[in-house]
């Protein structure tokens, strides 16, 4: 074979190569765009059902996906749900986030106007199953312990699980877990109560 009609052969190998690599984009590109409503709309309902987890049935008579307010958080832009009665701003909705023992354990939480907790969800851990994974309402209820909570009650010290001198249990084997969700909510409240005026307008 002559060097040639080697390169003949050769020389339409990148040109078609090129060709699958565009299609393929263009596949990709229509995929995307065609999903895209699709995932928005499954994520909205996810949100939807995690904030009907944290607020009280009847706590708040508004759009809380709508009703959004972009704040600087404490570890950047955080976006506040703004529970409404009537029009009136009755408390908020955020997540926070702390490491726990593998990564970031991500919490939704629902405060009234004066700070109180009104629940607490985790969203995304990826904690060790059978130990960690009890900050999930579906395997413990201690995440509802945090109901009612505010700055004031416990006392700013005692907001720690037992081990570290505070009220909260932790779990034997995976006190590092409770104990990041404590200070995620804690940092929560914190954050509510130097926002309060800027977030309840």
């Amino acid at each position: 074979m002559s060097l040639d009609s080697i390169r003949e052969k050769l020389g339409y190998q990148p040109v078609l190569l090129g060709v699958v690599a565009l299609a393929a984009s263009a596949a990709l590109a229509f995929a995307n765009t065609a999903t895209k409503d699709h995932i928005a709309a499954a994520e909205a309902r996810d949100m939807q059902m995690s904030l009907a987890q944290v607020l009280p049935e009847g706590f708040a008579d508004n759009d809380l996906l709508a009703d959004v307010t972009e704040m600087d958080g404490p570890k950047g832009k955080l976006k506040v749900h703004i529970a409404k009665k009537d029009g009136k701003p009755v408390g908020a909705v955020f997540q926070m986030a702390e490491r726990g023992y593998a990564a970031d354990i991500v919490c939704l939480m629902a405060v009234d106007a004066k700070g109180t907790l009104l629940g607490v969800r985790v969203l995304k851990h990826s904690e060790t199953p059978g130990l960690g994974d009890k900050i999930e309402i579906t395997k413990n209820a201690w995440i509802d312990s945090f109901k009612g909570k505010s700055l004031q009650e416990p006392t700013l010290a005692r907001w720690g699980v037992k081990k570290d001198g505070g009220v909260f249990d932790q779990f034997a084997g995976a006190t590092i877990t409770p104990r990041a969700v404590v200070k995620a909510v804690k940092g929560g409240l914190d954050f509510f109560e130097s926002h309060k005026q800027q977030i309840l307008g």
